[in-house]
């Protein structure tokens, strides 16, 4: 009878065993091949940024006149053309909103948005291949090329310090005071964002749903925003944003308050 609980008790040791390894190694390879997509698309945009760029205009076509030849006039492009090195991550995959880079982390990735599917990136990359890593997106209802007051960006915070796991270093107040400017860049158009706040706060019914602000209805609402933000923030940035400024927040999951914990990363618009 030992015996035979002994063998069984061997054989799911062995199972969990090559289970664990067969994880980590699944593991260790997506990571990997996470890194070679990343490393593919900043080579296709560095190569991009050198080449020169040509502005795409609509033209109009007057009405044909009996006896006249047809003519087209040109007019004036509805918005800036997009930036060079956009274009090649625009092609790949035209959910493609922006860029997103923090200066002193790895943290170089497009972002995403699917307006008729909000969340469809937390489980699918760039490639819309299915992945652990997801991709990171924006909240599906903010506007990006007005902008919206307030755009919340989603990441997962992932092991081998990829995808948004780099926030969590802001909970360190040394770190942001080396490191606090992020580089947002939309399709058309270079911005760079300022940390203002960072804090933590649960995903539940009745927490602070910070990705639901979008557009302040006016001054009060905007300040009411910035308020709950600094006030549950880890330290004090000195920076208080006011009414008219643009706002994004990174957003990773934080596990000292479990399942529904969060991370936030709040900034303003500085050019």
């Amino acid at each position: 009878m030992k015996k035979t609980v002994f063998i069984i008790v061997a054989v799911l040791l062995a199972i969990a065993f090559f289970v664990s390894a067969f994880m980590v190694v699944s593991y260790v390879k997506e990571s990997k091949e996470q890194e070679r997509m990343r490393n593919e698309l900043a080579e296709a945009m560095a190569q991009a940024a050198t080449q020169p760029t040509t502005v795409a205009t609509e033209a109009a076509t007057e009405p044909t006149v009996e006896g006249t030849e047809e003519t087209t006039v040109p007019t004036e492009a509805t918005e800036p053309p997009m930036l060079a090195e956009m274009v090649p991550v625009y092609e790949e995959n035209q959910d493609t909103v922006g860029f997103i880079h923090i200066p002193g982390t790895k943290l170089e990735n497009p972002v995403l948005q699917t307006p008729d599917d909000p969340n469809y990136y937390l489980k699918h990359d760039f490639y819309g291949n299915y992945s652990d890593w997801g991709a990171i997106y924006a909240w599906s209802t903010a506007d990006l090329k007005e902008p919206s007051d307030h755009i919340t960006l989603f990441g997962h915070n992932m092991k081998d310090g990829s995808m948004f796991a780099c926030l969590h270093k802001y909970i360190d107040k040394a770190f942001w005071e080396e490191n606090q400017l992020i580089i947002f860049n939309t399709l058309n158009e270079y911005h760079v964002y300022k940390i203002f706040a960072v804090y933590k706060t649960a995903a539940v019914e009745g927490g602070f749903a910070y990705h639901q602000f979008v557009d302040a209805a006016n001054a009060q609402e905007f300040d009411e925003f910035v308020a709950t933000c600094k006030s549950k923030a880890f330290y004090d940035t000195g920076i208080t944003p006011v009414y008219g400024d643009k706002l994004i927040s990174l957003s990773t999951c934080e596990y000292t308050l479990g399942d529904v914990g969060r991370l936030v990363v709040a900034a303003v618009r500085i050019s």
